[in-house]
Parts: C-alpha cells; structure tokens; sequence
C-alpha cells in the first residue's frame, strides 16, 4: 500500500519536543508536512518547530480549547493530515503502599487525564478537521492517526496500575475509533512500544543508571530502545 502524500499538508505531534513526538516530527517534515509542536515544554518545543520550519503550540492536551488551538495552527499551514499521540506521563506506585495507604486518587485521575482522555481530545478535534479536507487519493483517503499507546497495555508490572490502566485505556479504544473514523477515510493505528528511551525517565547519573538497568532486561540489544527507531518503523 503506497504512503500517503504529504507535501503541502500539516500535522500535529503531541509531546512533539522530545523523545518520540520529536523523532515523529522529524519524519513528518522530512515527508513534506509543516508540523505543529504541540507540548508544555516552550524552551525546547519552539526550538524543534523552528528547526523543521513549523509551529510551536502550548497545548494541555486535555484541555478543548489548547486542541482547538493546536488544530487551528495546524490548518493555517495546510490541510491536517496526521496526527500522532505522543505526550504522557508516568507515575509510579503499588496499588497499596509499605504502609498499607492507597494509591494517591488525584494522581491516578491526572494519569488518566493526561494519557486518555488526552489522546481522546486530541483525536476527536483533529479528526473533525481532517472529514472536511478533500480526499488525497481515489480510496477517498483524508488523513491518519497514530496514538502511543505502551507495552504496559498488555504486561503492566508492579508499580504500574495508572500508567497501565491509562495506556490499555488507549488500546480499547482504537479498534470503535477506527471503525468510525473508516466513513471519512481516515486511519487510525495505536503502537504499543517496550522500553524506550525518552525523558520519561528523568535526567542524570541516576536516571542513565536505572535506564541501563531496565536494558539488561531486553532480550536483544541490550538496551532501551530510540525514539527515531521507533519513528522511523
């Protein structure tokens, strides 16, 4: 199946200035896509939209009216093609602490927010844009959505239960999604990475310590994984 064209058309990347929404962003470009950084991060997300010649948008991704923004943006530069969901976040804590407490409610709601119901508002604004761009082939083709969803999905460990459970949220909703979206010829698609390396992690000798730590558990290389080689799949 041939790619789609995308010269002359835009797209938005959420968590677009780091990591794996910078490494998709990077590919989109090279594609011909002006892309719209869509991130918290002003320093750094203005300087990849800079450098790629799009734009930088501040975007709560939960937050209607950021999208609406971020849309905007995005078709001021040419008809939103692409969208890819990137941004999130990770917390981690046992569903029960040493001190048999409960998991923190506000910080599992913040999880969920931010992953879910932010990819969802993402999805829903973007694809709205994309049903009233013309076709770009005889399939009646219109635009595609690529969501980040995680391993943790499938095979959540100790630790993970809101990261888990924001994630497989991701999961279920694709196929309904997609199934959707099918009437306006738009695609919908959600990748479950393993170990990756974005700054997820943190920064410094602590947090490259338990990075190489986490490699040695990956069959082969091992290593975590690059944005840009998951980008690049």
């Amino acid at each position: 199946m041939p790619r789609m064209n995308l010269e002359g058309s835009s797209s938005i990347i959420t968590g677009g200035a780091s990591g794996i929404g910078e490494a998709s962003a990077r590919q989109l470009a090279a594609a011909g896509s002006r892309v719209v950084i869509a991130d918290l991060n002003e320093e750094k997300g203005q300087a990849v939209a800079s450098e790629l010649g799009g734009l930088f948008v501040k975007c709560d991704v939960s937050s209607t009216d950021d999208a609406d923004a971020a849309v905007a943006a995005a078709s001021e530069m040419g008809p939103l093609r692409a969208l890819v969901n990137s941004a999130g976040i990770g917390y981690a804590g046992r569903t029960i602490d040493r001190n048999n407490q409960p998991f923190d409610l506000n910080a599992f709601e913040f999880v969920i927010r931010v992953n879910l119901i932010g990819s969802f508002n993402m999805l829903t604004r973007s694809a709205a844009a994309m049903a009233q761009t013309d076709p770009v082939d005889d399939d009646g083709s219109r635009g595609a959505i690529v969501n980040m969803a995680s391993a943790a999905a499938f095979d959540g460990q100790i630790g993970q239960c809101a990261y888990s459970a924001s994630k497989g949220g991701v999961v279920g909703m694709t196929l309904p999604i997609a199934r959707d979206l099918s009437a306006v010829g738009i695609r919908v698609n959600t990748i479950a990475p393993g170990l990756i390396d974005t700054p997820i992690y943190g920064e410094g000798e602590q947090s490259e310590a338990f990075k190489a730590h986490l490699g040695q558990s990956v069959l082969f290389p091992k290593r975590l994984g690059s944005g840009e080689e998951l980008a690049f799949t």
